[in-house]
């Protein structure tokens, strides 16, 4: 599927173990909906993971460059790239490709010494957060974020509280929907939540 992803609510959330990102299924072009299983959360390496609201061919495309670049630099520096070097690098990318830009806005999440998160916006601007949304239901993720966010929650905590405000715009936005795509990255790498997972938060809300 090409074009523009018009809705997308994602989420990102740093625990004191971890980070969560988090997003809903739904593609939707003007007032069509194109797919109700758009992948909107990618991982990039063991400890790296990006989520992406806006055009779905320029999201893809930013991902495979990001992926040949973090792996052009482990085998010439020997070691993973950190996750605000990895921040940079993307931000780097978009600025440089302002005039042509990619419709997309970014969070990246991951995990090296600690967890962190950040926002990259289309063209590069760059912000470190504890929590964060974007897309057109971020207003209502929001609303459940700045009201249960606590520094010292734990993943398992973190990942109930995305889970909650990607409920609360599937609820309210038209154009985010059908289903979420939840990921944890911590000292252990990259794993997605399962479908059961993710439906035994839903019930439990």
């Amino acid at each position: 599927m090409t074009g523009h992803i018009k809705g997308t609510t994602t989420v990102g959330i740093v625990c004191k173990d971890g980070v969560v990102l988090a997003a809903d299924k739904r593609g939707s072009y003007g007032n069509m909906i194109m797919t109700k299983n758009a992948t909107k959360v990618f991982q990039v390496e063991d400890h790296l993971a990006v989520a992406g609201a806006g055009s779905v061919g320029d999201i893809l495309g930013l991902v495979r460059v990001l992926r040949a670049e973090v792996s052009l630099y482990r085998a010439r520096v020997g070691k993973p790239m950190s996750v605000k070097a990895f921040a940079t690098l993307t931000a780097n990318i978009l600025q440089g490709s302002k005039y042509y830009p990619y419709f997309a806005w970014f969070l990246i999440g991951g995990y090296d010494e600690r967890p962190g998160l950040y926002s990259v916006d289309p063209i590069g601007g760059i912000t470190e957060d504890r929590y964060v949304s974007a897309g057109s239901g971020m207003e209502f993720a929001y609303a459940i974020l700045e009201e249960n966010y606590r520094s010292n929650m734990t993943v398992k905590t973190g990942v109930k509280l995305a889970v909650r405000a990607i409920n609360a715009a599937l609820k309210r936005d038209v154009y985010t929907g059908d289903g979420i795509t939840l990921v944890v990255v911590d000292k252990n790498g990259y794993r997605e939540m399962s479908k059961e997972d993710i439906a035994a938060i839903l019930k439990a809300l």
